[in-house]
């Protein structure tokens, strides 16, 4: 038995439609399947209490349509975090029964590999962790100096420190080419999962000045002294944030990597 077994996971995917780079996101076709059917039926794998988030009446048929459970929030939920809170509060009410944790999956991750959400869950078996997070090390020196990749630093005990655009930690007398040769990197996998009370108490937070530096949101959890769990896996993140992004997904599937 695993510490985690006798607690209830929610998973949430939080859904819009509306999106500056990729309008209607959600819906795109990947190799004969609507990405967000890809990340339900991949997340399906190792969540029995799963729906879609959404504030918009096309993604809420299109996840009916196949044979996916949805939830509808407000559009005026300023994050996926918020978003996921107002489903659980949707949910706990309608079912009258409670969830120990919430998860939060990101909805443009069609690859999304399965052993990440058992180790985030695994996180919360000795009853520690507030909230839990991924990374995966880096393996290609760009993600280093790329500001679309967050990453991470973390304590002996996997607590995360920092999160940053910017390389973090920075190698003193190095050539920056040579980096990856004297530090091991990580970048962040953007899921998480939040016991339920740390979900409610951490949506209520204002807006921090890291956060608001980095926008990255997880910082505004640090700064109010909140510890995120970090958690390691070899499986890469591949989100989709751009149509063109879409190209290196049908590459991967056709290669069977995934």
């Amino acid at each position: 038995m695993n510490g985690y077994d006798k607690m209830k996971f929610l998973g949430v995917i939080p859904a819009r439609y509306a999106s500056t780079r990729f309008p209607g996101k959600p819906l795109v076709d990947i190799a004969g399947k609507m990405m967000i059917q890809r990340v339900y039926e991949r997340a399906a794998r190792g969540m029995e209490h799963l729906w879609v988030a959404t504030d918009d009446a096309r993604i809420e048929q299109a996840v009916k349509g196949f044979g996916g459970r949805v939830v509808l929030t407000s559009e005026t939920c300023p994050s996926g975090t918020d978003r996921c809170m107002e489903a659980a509060d949707k949910l706990i009410a309608e079912a009258g029964e409670g969830f120990d944790v919430v998860i939060n999956i990101q909805g443009d991750e069609p690859l999304l590999h399965p052993e990440i959400l058992e180790k985030l869950m695994a996180c919360f078996g000795d009853g520690a962790a507030d909230i839990a997070t991924m990374v995966n090390p880096v393996v290609h020196a760009d993600d280093i100096f790329n500001p679309n990749e967050a990453k991470v630093v973390f304590n002996r005990n996997r607590d995360a420190l920092y999160f940053s655009r910017s390389p973090i930690p920075y190698v003193m007398d190095v050539k920056k080419e040579e980096w990856l040769k004297h530090h091991r990197f990580y970048k962040h996998i953007g899921i998480y999962a939040y016991k339920i009370d740390i979900l409610r108490k951490i949506t209520q937070l204002p807006l921090s000045s890291l956060e608001r530096t980095e926008r990255l949101e997880q910082n505004r959890w640090l700064e109010n002294g909140f510890k995120i769990k970090v958690e390691i896996t070899v499986y890469e993140s591949v989100s989709v944030d751009t149509p063109q992004d879409i190209e290196r997904v049908m590459r991967l599937l056709d290669q069977n990597l995934f």
